[in-house]
């Protein structure tokens, strides 16, 4: 196998949500300057990327995500002058920086869509998607079609000025742009794409990358929850009639005069489909999220109903992603967390065994093939929001308005007490709160993470989980994570380049791989075991060899060798 090495693919990222990791004017809210206050910690974790979650200018009904400006800061995280000093202080330490790239939808409150609500003849009228009303057989009035928003509800808000309704597949504040509209693509490469790059930003994540192109009959989707009134669009909204046109293009005009990195957020799809995305030959993005490990225990179409998961799923979720480009000419991605998803030690891992196997997880991602992303506060094991939390400590839109719709749905019902108790665990599980907490640096009032009260409230264990007293730990999950950030570069050509095989598929609390880079009995491999269980395991070898111990989260005076206690992982290079 021929390997050819890119700095995107060695490259390890770490994502920043700006309103939770570092407050530096005491406001309550994380900001751009905390960022740049934290940049040669992140270059001693070992860090080449940093990603910035949306910082532009919004109103922040959805955290960001709904952008009223391109090419503006978000007052209260600072302004354009801090930006490139944020960039400048990266670059000058080594390291690059990528930014979120929103453009399935703006801010209602964007200048183009105040202006496309103006009037059905305005210029920018085109520029997002409009319909006019259906009637029931009594005359009322109904939306265009039966798409249900991702936040709850409907996908499409009525506008009485203009009498027609517009789209969003997100929140009502978030209307969707039109990308059949060509002038409109050409607005968005030129604004949100050219303008920070020639500021010197060296990539983005592209959110919703698959949304772009929708099925311009706008039929009804089909009924998947039937006590739904509203269902999620799926093919008529993912992976679109256009979508790869559309990829192709803003590559072709943009992306290929720049040195940067793409990556998309896609989701869950085919292997063929993923591999239209990020094949180079293609030319669209450099690689995608794929969301079978994350994704993992969640109900399709309803992140609330949860189904729990086995470790053979786990297994073969990891092994979808890993295997998706053998024999292709793309590239992938590693990563468990993001600001969307709960945290990886909770859902993953043992409270009972808290940083041990959050260790044991980190051996997981830094050995497996591709780019790799952690989240903040993923390097010392931050944990979900405890389950003794109210709703009233949630924040995020999506928990809010999917409790809101759960109370107008079963009120009144008899088993409402239990379907309530139910949904909270749920939200205790899956909800996005849990990954917005403020990152805690030590175990001072607020967590360091702000002189006053934080916009969100501070989970309970930052006293024993911080970061200032992992850093004088040699044995905490953050020197760990260091270690094992180094030995990904060493042995890169098994963890980051390398091939991937499981030796245990079917094992219920085995997880074991090897790591090759010509064919699966070449040498030296990557051996790695990870006792995912509350018991203790027989640890046997399953491939011949000469075993050399490069890494273990246990100490040299407790490890067996013939036994793998709770939640002990190693790794071995054979020759």
């Amino acid at each position: 196998m021929t390997i050819t090495y890119t700095w995107w693919k060695d490259a390890t990222v770490y994502q920043i949500w700006p309103a939770s990791y570092k407050d530096s004017n005491g406001d309550g809210l994380g900001d751009i300057p905390g960022v740049i206050s934290t940049l040669d910690y992140l270059k001693s974790l070992g860090v080449d990327v940093i990603w910035i979650s949306p910082m532009y200018d919004s109103p922040q009904d959805d955290m960001g995500y709904d952008i009223s400006d391109y090419q503006n800061v978000y007052p209260a995280y600072g302004d354009m002058k801090d930006m490139t000093n944020l960039i400048e202080g990266a670059h000058s330490r080594g390291m690059k920086l990528i930014l979120d790239l929103v453009i399935n939808h703006t801010s209602s409150k964007h200048k183009w869509f105040l202006e496309s609500k103006s009037s059905k003849t305005n210029p920018k009228r085109d520029w997002y998607t409009w319909k006019p009303a259906k009637y029931d057989a009594n005359g009322n009035r109904q939306p265009p079609n039966n798409w249900g928003s991702h936040f709850s509800g409907s996908a499409w808000t009525w506008d009485e000025e203009t009498q027609e309704y517009y789209l969003h597949l997100f929140a009502e504040s978030q209307p969707d742009l039109n990308w059949e509209n060509e002038v409109t693509r050409n607005a968005i490469y030129d604004e949100a794409l050219k303008f920070w790059f020639d500021l010197g930003v060296d990539g983005f994540r592209i959110d919703t990358a698959a949304l772009y192109s929708k099925d311009t009959r706008f039929l009804d989707a089909p009924i998947l929850l039937a006590d739904q009134p509203f269902q999620q669009p799926g093919k008529f909204s993912q992976n679109g009639p256009r979508i790869h046109e559309f990829h192709k293009e803003m590559f072709s005009k943009v992306t290929s005069k720049y040195d940067v990195m793409t990556v998309g957020e896609v989701a869950t799809c085919s292997r063929e489909a993923a591999l239209e995305y990020v094949s180079a030959s293609s030319g669209e993005m450099n690689m995608i999220f794929m969301f079978d490990v994350v994704d993992i225990g969640t109900i399709k179409h309803d992140r609330f109903r949860y189904g729990g998961w086995t470790l053979s799923e786990f297994k073969k979720a990891v092994e979808t992603e890993c295997e998706f480009i053998e024999g292709t000419d793309a590239w992938s991605t590693v990563f468990i967390e993001n600001h969307d998803m709960p945290r990886s030690v909770t859902r993953f891992g043992s409270a009972k065994h808290l940083y041990k196997s959050a260790k044991l997880l980190s051996m997981l991602q830094t050995s497996l093939t591709g780019t790799l992303f952690i989240y903040q506060g993923q390097e010392i094991a931050m944990q979900n929001l405890p389950p003794s939390w109210s709703i009233d400590e949630y924040k995020d839109i999506l928990t809010i308005n999917y409790y809101e719709e759960f109370k107008q749905i079963h009120a009144g019902e008899a088993d409402y007490e239990e379907k309530e108790k139910v949904l909270f665990e749920n939200i205790a599980r899956t909800a996005r709160d849990h990954a917005r907490s403020p990152v805690q640096w030590d175990d001072s009032v607020n967590a360091g993470f702000s002189t006053v009260k934080p916009w969100t409230k501070v989970n309970d264990d930052y006293k024993t989980t911080n970061i200032a007293s992992q850093l004088s730990d040699p044995n905490s999950v953050l020197n760990f994570w260091r270690k094992s950030l180094k030995l990904r570069k060493e042995y890169k050509d098994l963890f980051i380049y390398g091939s991937f095989k499981i030796l245990d598929m079917e094992h219920p609390n085995l997880f074991t791989f090897i790591k090759y880079s010509q064919n699966e009995d070449s040498k030296p491999q990557a051996y790695v075991v990870l006792n995912m269980s509350n018991d203790d395991m027989k640890f046997e070898k399953l491939v011949e060899g000469d075993f050399k111990l490069i890494s273990s989260n246990v100490s040299d005076d407790v490890l067996v060798e013939e036994i793998l206690t709770p939640y002990e992982g190693r790794i071995y290079i054979v020759d």
